[in-house]
């Protein structure tokens, strides 16, 4: 039989007891109490920040080295705030960090142009002696897939100038046989008006139908009266 202060004494030796504060000398005790308090402390962060909305920048160095890090907005916002916060407090040193911090972003611009202009230099293949195998391996390639990206833009350009031409080609030649067949269609209208006997007139003929055959009915080739009575008269004249 077990009395009520015996099953309270062992449930509290059995309970989770406190653990002493100080740095765990077991190398692989030490690096799995990291492990589990690292995510422990992330998911404090997390929740903070969304429960409180609070912004929450957390950097976390393991004795390796290895960076952990969390941040609702940004590490380098929020620490940006956290040293304007600083500086508010103490008016004075305010020029001196915002001077800082021009100098900074100057001094990194200035690198980032340099920069640009080594790579600017190699691309056109200058100042190439000091460069390593490796970096000459990358410019080569890189010089490659551009040479590669111009030529096929250019070859485009040239199939779409050969689609024009070809089709500036086939209108022509469309324009230059109708203008042919308009020529030939004025000849022929010339030499039958030149074939045509004086004085008559076939302009009748032109508004006649035609028959099954498409050729002119023979009576649209008959002469008009006048040129039947011209001809009689003619023929009177000289038996007289």
């Amino acid at each position: 039989m077990v009395y009520p202060n015996e099953s309270q004494e062992n449930s509290k030796k059995m309970g989770r007891g406190k653990i002493e504060i100080k740095r765990i000398e077991n190398t692989t005790n030490r690096q799995v109490t990291f492990c589990k308090r690292r995510n422990g402390l992330l998911k404090k962060a997390y929740e903070l920040s969304v429960l409180c909305d609070a912004e929450v920048a957390l950097i976390v160095f393991s004795n390796r080295g290895r960076l952990y890090e969390y941040a609702n907005n940004s590490v380098k916002a929020t620490i940006d705030r956290y040293k304007k916060a600083c500086d508010s407090s103490h008016p004075g040193s305010v020029s001196e960090t915002n001077t800082q911090f021009y100098q900074q972003e100057a001094d990194n611009l200035r690198n980032q142009i340099r920069n640009l202009q080594k790579t600017n230099r190699n691309m056109l293949g200058e100042s190439l002696l000091g460069l390593p195998m490796k970096e000459l391996k990358s410019l080569e390639s890189r010089l490659e897939r551009g040479i590669s990206k111009i030529r096929s833009k250019k070859n485009e350009q040239l199939f779409a100038e050969i689609e024009y031409m070809q089709k500036r080609d086939n209108d022509l030649q469309n324009n230059n046989k109708f203008l042919r067949a308009r020529i030939a269609e004025n000849e022929r209208k010339i030499q039958n008006m030149n074939l045509m006997p004086e004085g008559s007139n076939f302009e009748a003929m032109t508004y006649q139908p035609l028959d099954s055959r498409n050729y002119f009915k023979v009576n649209a080739l008959q002469p008009t009266n006048h040129y039947h009575h011209q001809q009689q008269d003619q023929m009177a004249i000289q038996l007289m």
